[in-house]
């Protein structure tokens, strides 16, 4: 394959010198942190580039998880997935909730809408689900099964940065959506993370709560925490930005090019998506379904001898650490396709300084 046919663009690093004027604008005013010239610039600025008509800047996306599940006022029992980061389960039980675990559908590693409804009980308050990959969840399912049980509908959209669906943000369905800006993710600010909130009141709420409760001076509201985001990460984030669509462009290019090499190898299966989802390229997982789980940590150890670090993500299941063990739910014979799923599963490098030799590489 010539290199002509996968550039977009060319791999990037933003320079050191882009990013001296933001120190020195730190420097200058002495304001590092609390809502600073940078916080604001860059909340408003993510807000017109996300096209979203508001947004909440955090410190990272778990505790952006806390602080949404404080927001909405959540008690007792959550729906949720077995299959994602432990940042999501673990942000319930920081929040002292009980957590229950439905299945997903193995074609996009989301949670099941099917399965929802039989799990939910006179305690259960919200839906927690996550967009797993940047893979658009069936919005539209787990709504209408919400609204028929009042129920609050929360998206983990650590991976979905930009993500469109139907030409609309991934981030608007729901009641909030949080997103995680760590320094593996397709847009980062080192450490941070935002939430877009469905309504202005939930904005309002979600600054006291990420400023410990802080209404005003002398005044507290609520029993909130430490998640505000500093000037450094909002700096980090504005010189980001200015990269982010090639970014997501080059990363689109390694992906088409995994998907067109691997297409014709017998027993290996990638994700997809519909000509209505604008995927970003957060990760390329690829599911060794022929092999048993021992024979895909095989490849993945070979992989790792010849310096081609892939992931397995997400393995373990959640309901495989002692935490979540124990909970009726978390039973195997409740979770097939997760299992599967996570036995499968390795996700290949995919990052935009990438070469096109390192794509041939990984491919080979």
């Amino acid at each position: 394959m010539s290199d002509k046919r996968l550039h977009v663009t060319e791999p990037f690093m933003p320079a050191l010198e882009e990013f001296l004027p933001y120190l020195e604008e730190i420097w200058d005013s002495r304001v590092i942190t609390n809502n600073g010239p940078l916080h604001q610039r860059f909340e408003q600025a993510l807000a017109e580039y996300l096209q979203v008509p508001r947004i909440n800047l955090v410190a990272n996306g778990t505790l952006a998880l806390v602080v949404a599940l404080q927001a909405l006022k959540i008690e007792g029992e959550v729906i949720t997935t077995p299959y994602s980061f432990v940042a999501t389960s673990n942000a319930l039980l920081w929040n002292k909730l009980r957590p229950v675990f439905v299945d997903i559908r193995p074609d996009t590693c989301n949670l099941d809408p099917g399965l929802i409804e039989a799990a939910i009980t006179p305690d259960t308050s919200a839906i927690l689900a996550v967009h797993t990959y940047g893979t658009p969840c069936d919005v539209a399912a787990i709504q209408k099964v919400a609204d028929r049980h009042g129920l609050k509908v929360i998206y983990d959209a650590a991976h979905a940065f930009n993500v469109r669906l139907d030409g609309e943000s991934l981030l608007t369905f729901g009641d909030l959506s949080t997103i995680s800006f760590h320094a593996t993710k397709v847009f980062h600010t080192v450490e941070g993370g935002a939430i877009y909130p469905s309504r202005q009141l939930l904005k309002e709420q979600v600054d006291f709560l990420k400023n410990f409760g802080f209404a005003n001076e002398t005044t507290v509201t609520a029993p909130g925490i430490n998640a505000k985001m500093n000037e450094m990460s909002a700096a980090m984030g504005l010189l980001q930005l200015r990269y982010a669509d090639q970014c997501i462009a080059r990363r689109l290019a390694i992906a088409a090019r995994y998907r067109e090499a691997l297409a014709p190898v017998d027993g290996l299966r990638t994700l997809q998506h519909g000509d209505n989802v604008r995927w970003n390229g957060a990760y390329f997982p690829v599911f060794l379904e022929a092999l048993t789980r021992d024979q895909r940590d095989a490849v993945y150890e070979a992989m790792k001898r010849d310096e081609v670090y892939g992931r397995r993500y997400f393995y373990p299941l959640l309901t495989d650490f002692p935490m979540y063990g124990g909970i009726p739910s978390a039973a195997p014979e409740n979770l097939p396709n997760a299992r599967k799923i996570a036995d499968s599963v390795i996700c290949l490098p995919i990052y935009p300084t990438m070469t096109d030799g390192d794509v041939e590489r990984v491919i080979a």
